[in-house]
C-alpha cells in the first residue's frame, strides 16, 4: 500500500505539472494570437451546418470555409459558394487529409446523431457522436488549431436538475443516449482545453427553428414541421402534448450565438464545456395559437409518441446569464417574430413551388 501511495504521489508531482505547462503555454502564448482564417465545418449538410456554413462564407470568404458531409446530398448553394469534401468523421485519417489539404486552422464540428434517432440505435449514436468528437479534438491538439466549436444541447439535463430556469451549474443526469454523449463530450472538451490547450468552445443548444432545412431526428422537430404543414396542408399532428414547453431558438439567433462565441476574445471565455444559451420558451399550444393568427384555418391536433417522454425530461426554460455576462449573448427573436418570419419565408417558397 505504501509503495502504491508513493508511486501515485511521484506521478502527481513530476508528471502532472507537465500537463499544465503544455496547456498554459498554448493558451498563454499561441492561442490568443491566432486568428480564424481557414475553417472546416462538419455536418455542413445538416439543419444548423447548412446555414452556418453560408454565413461563415459571407464573413470569411467562400474559399476559406470548407463544407464537409458524408451521406446527405449537399444543396446547390453549398456546392456553388465554396469547397465541399466528403469525409468519414469516424476515420481520423480522412479528417486529417482534409485539414492538411485546405490548411485548416478552425473546425466547427456539428455532425451528430440526434436524440430521437439516437434512441432507436443507442450504440450507433455513441459511436458516431463520441468517435467523431474524439478524432476532431485529437487533430485540433496535434495540429495546434486556433479554435474549435462543438455543440452541446439541453439534452444534458434531466431530473433531478430543475426544469424551470435550469442553471448553468447543476446535476447532469441525461435520460437519452444523445444526452449521454453530450455530457461526455462536454467533459472531453474541457479536458482537452486543460490538458492540451485546445481552445474549444461550446453552446448547449435548445430546439432550433429553421425555414431552410428540416431537422433530422430531434425531439424538438415539431416546432419546425408545424410551420411546413401549416403552409402546405393547414393541419398538423403534433407528437407532443399541447402543454409541452421547451426552450427554442430561431436559426438567425443560433448563428449569432455560435459566431459570437467563436469570435469572442479568449480572455472572455471562462468555460470550455458548454454554455447555457436561451432564445424563447413556449408550449406547443402557444406556437399553434401564434400560427393561427396568420393562418386562421390552421388546425393542430396532438398525438404524443415516444418523444413525449424525452421532452418531459428536458428543461422548460434556461438560465443563460453566464453567457450574457461573459461574452455578451442576447437573443433577437421572440415567438411572435419567429412565427411571422417563418410564415413569410415559407409562404414565398410555397408560392414558387419550392416547398
Amino acid at each position: 500500500m505504501g509503495s502504491d501511495v508513493k508511486t501515485a504521489s511521484s506521478f502527481e508531482n513530476s508528471y502532472m505539472p507537465k500537463f499544465q505547462t503544455l496547456a498554459e503555454e498554448r493558451r498563454g502564448c499561441e492561442m490568443p494570437t491566432k486568428r480564424m482564417q481557414k475553417i472546416l465545418v462538419t455536418g455542413a449538410t445538416g439543419q444548423i451546418g447548412s446555414e452556418l456554413t453560408l454565413e461563415l462564407r459571407k464573413r470569411y470568404g467562400g474559399d476559406n470555409v470548407v463544407a464537409v458531409g458524408h451521406t446527405k446530398k449537399p444543396s446547390d448553394n453549398l456546392l456553388k459558394s465554396g469547397p465541399f469534401e466528403i469525409v468519414d468523421l469516424n476515420e481520423k485519417a480522412d479528417i486529417e487529409k482534409a485539414v492538411k489539404k485546405h490548411d485548416i486552422d478552425t473546425i466547427y464540428h456539428l455532425a451528430a446523431i440526434l436524440s430521437a434517432t439516437g434512441e432507436q440505435n443507442p450504440q450507433l449514436a455513441w459511436n458516431v457522436n463520441m468517435g467523431s468528437l474524439s478524432n476532431v479534438l485529437e487533430i485540433a491538439s496535434e495540429q495546434q488549431l486556433a479554435r474549435m466549436f462543438w455543440p452541446s444541447s439541453i439534452a444534458v439535463f434531466s431530473p433531478p436538475a430543475p426544469r424551470v430556469n435550469t442553471p448553468q451549474e447543476t446535476i447532469l443526469m441525461p435520460g437519452t443516449m444523445y444526452g449521454v454523449t453530450k455530457v461526455a463530450g462536454e467533459l472531453l472538451c474541457n479536458y482537452y482545453f486543460h490538458r492540451f490547450g485546445v481552445d474549444v468552445r461550446s453552446i448547449r443548444y435548445p430546439g432550433i427553428i429553421s425555414s431552410e432545412v428540416l431537422p433530422g431526428g430531434g425531439t424538438t422537430d415539431y416546432a419546425v414541421a408545424i410551420f411546413y404543414e401549416a403552409i402546405k396542408n393547414r393541419h398538423y399532428t403534433c407528437f407532443v402534448r399541447e402543454d409541452t414547453t421547451l426552450p427554442m431558438m430561431y436559426m438567425p439567433d443560433c448563428i449569432k450565438a455560435t459566431v459570437g462565441l467563436m469570435e469572442a476574445d479568449p480572455s472572455r471565455i471562462k468555460r470550455h464545456d458548454g454554455y447555457n444559451v436561451a432564445g424563447v420558451s413556449f408550449s406547443a399550444g402557444e406556437l399553434a395559437a401564434e400560427i393561427k393568427k396568420h393562418i386562421p384555418e390552421f388546425r393542430c391536433e396532438y398525438k404524443p409518441d415516444f418523444r413525449q417522454k424525452i421532452a418531459d425530461s428536458w428543461p422548460m426554460s434556461i438560465d443563460d446569464n453566464v453567457a450574457r455576462k461573459e461574452w455578451g449573448w442576447k437573443p433577437t427573436y421572440d415567438l411572435a417574430a419567429i412565427t411571422k418570419d417563418m410564415i413569410e419565408k415559407l409562404s414565398k417558397r410555397f408560392s414558387e413551388g419550392k416547398l
